[in-house]
Order: C-alpha cells, then structure tokens, then sequence
C-alpha cells in the first residue's frame, strides 16, 4: 500500500516537471523535419506506388502524423490554412501543433478539460500565432454553435479524436460551411474493418463507462469510411500507428492513391487497456475483443443496435 503510494506520488511529479520543461518550439527538432523535407525520398510521388505513412515522421504529434500531414499539405496546394481539432488535450502532443509553428496555420482547438484549455493559453506559443483555444465538452447539439461562433471560413484540414461519440459528432458537421481538404478521423481498430459499426451516442460518454479496459469507444474504420464517402471523400490511407485514418476530396484523388480499406486495414501494436483498477494491463487485443463481446454497438448500415 505505501509502495504504491509512493509510486502515484512520483509519478504526479514526473509527469509535473515534463510539463514545465516543455518546449513548445523545438528548434532542434523543427530543424531536423525541415531537413527531413528536402530529401528526394520524402519528396517523391505516391501516386503510383508507395503509401502515406512512408511520410512518416514526428515532431509533436503522438506518432507519426506530422509527417503525412506535411506530405499532403505539400502536395493538395491548400489556400484555406486553418485547422479545427477536436480533442486535443493541452495540445502540445497533437496532430496541429507543429503544422501551426511550422507552416504559421491558424487554427481552433476545442477541448472538454478546463486544465487543458488553460495550459494551452499558458503556453510560449498560445501569444505567438493565431490560436483560439475553447473549453467545451462536445456534443451533436453544440458543435456547430461552437464552431460558427468562431470562424466564417472554409478550412484545410479538419481533425476529430473525441474518444467517443466521433461518428456522430461527425455526421453533425457541416461540411459544405467547411469544406475541409484533408480530413483525420481516429478510429478504433478493436471494431475490425468489416462492420460499419459505432458505440451508441451518449451526451456524457465515457469510454471506461461500458468496460473498465477503455477501449470501448469511437467507431470502425468501415463505418466512418461510409460516412465520407457520402460527403464526397476518399480514404487514402491511415498512419504505421493504425488509429487515424487519412481522407481526400474526391476531386482531388488524381494526386494520390485512393486506399482498399481490407487491404489497408492492419491491427494497432499499441497496447492501452486498463485492468478494473485503472492500471495498464498490456493485454494482447484478441483477449480485450472477446471480453467486450455482447455490448451493444449500432450499425450504421442497419441503424439497429447489435451486440459486438
């Protein structure tokens, strides 16, 4: 018990000091990207061959997004550099922050933590770029007063990782106000490719609600590839990670491969589930998946609820 005591107690200290010695703008790293970007291989076209996590690098995104971003951003001759993303915590780990220090986008982060939103505010960069940084808790009822109370422009990439009610919250957005050139959606690799399936909405979901595991959340790849392809998207692929997938307007797909979402899809290596203590377990996905067997998950093809 004192043991365990201790190591909460450390751990709250550690992960204190790594946010006070953050650095918001690494130059040595933004260096590193910005060399990285002039190689011939980075380059090259993956019109014919090749995918876009062959992009692949990291600066401050989770894994390695800041480089396909990049890649597209390159390729797609956006004129509307604005970015809305959804869920980012303090952003200071997310897919946005170094399109902003590096390609100077301006942007709106939108976050359901009240410490989060004012870490951001609190940071070296919040002053030095076109940030808006709001704290909501994001439902379908409010999240186009959220963002049309904030811009009146189309953007250039639109990024939603809610843990949770993203399908809907998707559905709810108003695409043809926004217009997004690149669009980037988590989904969660535990739902499988096959079914169009998603967890049933919930104003105040939890994703530790229905399984202490925590991963019962989102929606599958199959199911938010249906609804951008009604909105006039294509899927170009996904990053190593396996948990964002990446998608184009439909009228842009001569500058890049459109992706078989079965040939695509590959299971996630990371391993975040939780025993009924909140612990990591490290438990291998197979296991988690029959675990999970017999929560109630709603097809989006047969808008009835079906257990998974």
């Amino acid at each position: 018990m004192i043991k365990q005591y201790i190591y909460n107690f450390l751990s709250k200290i550690y992960a204190f000091i790594k946010i006070i010695i953050r650095n918001w703008e690494d130059e040595g790293l933004i260096l590193q990207a910005k060399t990285l970007m002039t190689s011939k291989d980075w380059k090259s076209s993956i019109k014919d061959v090749g995918r876009i996590e062959d992009k692949e690098f990291k600066v401050y995104s989770q894994f390695g997004d800041d480089g396909i971003i990049q890649f597209l951003v390159s390729i797609l001759n956006i004129s509307n550099k604005y970015f809305i993303e959804f869920g980012v915590a303090d952003f200071f780990e997310s897919n946005c922050h170094f399109l902003m220090v590096n390609n100077n986008w301006k942007g709106l982060v939108i976050d359901g933590s009240t410490k989060n939103i004012q870490r951001v505010k609190n940071s070296s960069i919040y002053s030095r770029y076109n940030l808006n940084a709001i704290n909501e808790f994001i439902t379908k009822d409010n999240i186009m007063d959220i963002i049309s109370s904030e811009i009146e422009e189309k953007i250039g990439l639109l990024h939603i990782d809610l843990d949770g009610n993203d399908y809907w919250i998707l559905n709810e957005i108003d695409f043809d106000l926004l217009s997004p050139e690149i669009v980037i959606l988590e989904y969660n690799y535990i739902f499988g490719h096959e079914r169009k399936i998603t967890v049933p909405y919930d104003e105040s979901f939890n994703r530790f609600k229905n399984h202490h595991c925590g991963l019962f959340f989102g929606a599958s790849l199959a199911a938010l590839n249906s609804s951008m392809l009604d909105k006039g998207y294509i899927f170009i692929g996904s990053n190593v990670a396996r948990n964002n997938a990446y998608f184009i307007k439909s009228n842009k797909s001569e500058l890049i491969n459109k992706v078989d979402l079965s040939a695509e899809y590959v299971d996630a290596n990371f391993r975040i589930s939780r025993d009924k203590k909140g612990v990591l377990d490290y438990v291998q996905p197979n296991h988690i998946i029959e675990d999970m067997r017999g929560l109630k998950v709603y097809n989006v093809e047969t808008n009835e609820l079906e257990e998974f």
